[in-house]
């Protein structure tokens, strides 16, 4: 029977109405679960910056192979319309500390939208930068709160939430304000749009989305210094984002190839999901939007990591409907020199229903951890 001890940690205070609750705006903590004994040799944290991981595959797996696994949640659990990715790793930095107490070494698994966090996180603790968010909102973060870990390890792994928006967001939207708006030309789930989609179509859907994303960001600038330049200024504002489900490699298997089925990680009907209410960024704020879903977002999975120094172990998963080749080699470009690959094969997004994988990837991550760990004084 594996021991499971529930996890409380105090995080220092966010932005004015960074939660409805005003017990938590007075004394904000964050929770998680740690599977396995609480204290040893290798301790590991895995977290998502919204995703409630309490539950997640490798608690158990991980802890009975002698590597005690922290999931915490962040702040911003189950609610990212005014997420800040500059506060989540400060989140991070709380488990990292508590679990430094605790154990002798930590590794960080970047699991889906988690992997670019530690990226981002484990950039910044090596060398702190950052002072401001992307909004130009000061953020005061301290090398004391962000401990350093001693590897990483990534699966299922998102280049970052404003890469995978780029590259989910629907194209074809004419009227930001109207969910319906469409030109047919770049509607890859228009029925006149069959896969295998052309070179030239796809381009010109890559073009739209870069289009849409920069103009979204664009407009929450200018309307983010009209709301602050008021005689009564307002310091910030939500807003919808419509039709964010709509990568062609979702419906085309010939683009960036693997072992995927059609319809991305989110069901078989992906328009659907497209359309529906409760989506990738449907709904937040202008801040949040610069932060997590901008191409101005600091937390941009590769390019934080080859920032770093520690070992890497990267995991493909190559029936993921989301995570891509392309998207892999570009984690791999990161960090050469130190990183352990490995590809397991047939292994969707959430390995729902692979309990051999599930061992797997527990074999490959305790393993892994054990020889890095001691390598290190």
């Amino acid at each position: 029977m594996i021991e499971r001890h529930h996890i409380s940690l105090p995080v220092p205070l966010g932005a004015a109405f960074e939660s409805q609750s005003g017990l938590f705006t007075s004394n904000p903590r964050i929770y998680g679960v740690l599977a396995g004994p609480p204290r040893g040799r290798i301790g590991a944290i895995v977290m998502h910056p919204t995703s409630n991981l309490m539950g997640h595959y490798l608690l158990e797996p991980l802890a009975q192979r002698g590597v005690g696994l922290l999931a915490l949640n962040s702040r911003f659990v189950g609610n990212d319309s005014v997420l800040l990715m500059e506060r989540v790793i400060q989140d991070l930095g709380a488990g990292v500390k508590y679990m430094r107490e605790h154990f002798d070494k930590v590794i960080l698994l970047g699991n889906s939208g988690g992997a670019s966090l530690t990226a981002f996180y484990q950039a910044q603790a090596e060398n702190l930068t950052i002072t401001e968010t992307p909004a130009g909102d000061p953020i005061r973060l301290t090398p004391e709160e962000l401990p350093p870990a001693d590897g990483i390890a990534l699966m299922a792994a998102h280049l970052g939430r404003s890469e995978l928006m780029l590259h989910q967001l629907d194209a074809s939207v004419t009227d930001e304000r109207d969910g319906l708006s469409c030109d047919p030309a770049l509607d890859i789930y228009d029925p006149r749009h069959k896969p295998p989609f052309s070179a030239d179509f796809v381009q010109r859907i890559r073009d739209g989305q870069h289009a849409r994303s920069q103009r979204i960001t664009a407009w929450a600038l200018d309307r983010l210094k009209y709301l602050r330049g008021l005689p009564q200024p307002i310091q910030d504002e939500a807003f919808v984002v419509y039709r964010t489900y709509a990568d062609p490699r979702f419906l085309d298997l010939t683009l960036d190839p693997n072992d995927r089925k059609p319809g991305g990680n989110r069901g078989s009907n992906p328009r659907e999901v497209n359309y529906s209410v409760n989506n990738l960024a449907r709904y937040t704020a202008l801040t949040s939007w610069l932060s997590q879903w901008s191409l101005l977002s600091r937390a941009r999975g590769p390019a934080n990591l080859a920032l770093t120094t520690v070992p890497v172990l990267n995991l493909e998963y190559t029936g993921d409907g989301s995570i891509f080749p392309a998207d892999v080699k570009k984690w791999s470009d990161a960090c050469k020199g130190r990183e352990s690959f490995h590809k397991i094969e047939g292994a969707t997004h959430y390995l729902k229903g692979q309990d051999a994988l599930i061992a797997h990837v527990a074999d490959l991550t305790a393993a892994w951890a054990d020889i890095t760990t001691a390598r290190k004084p």
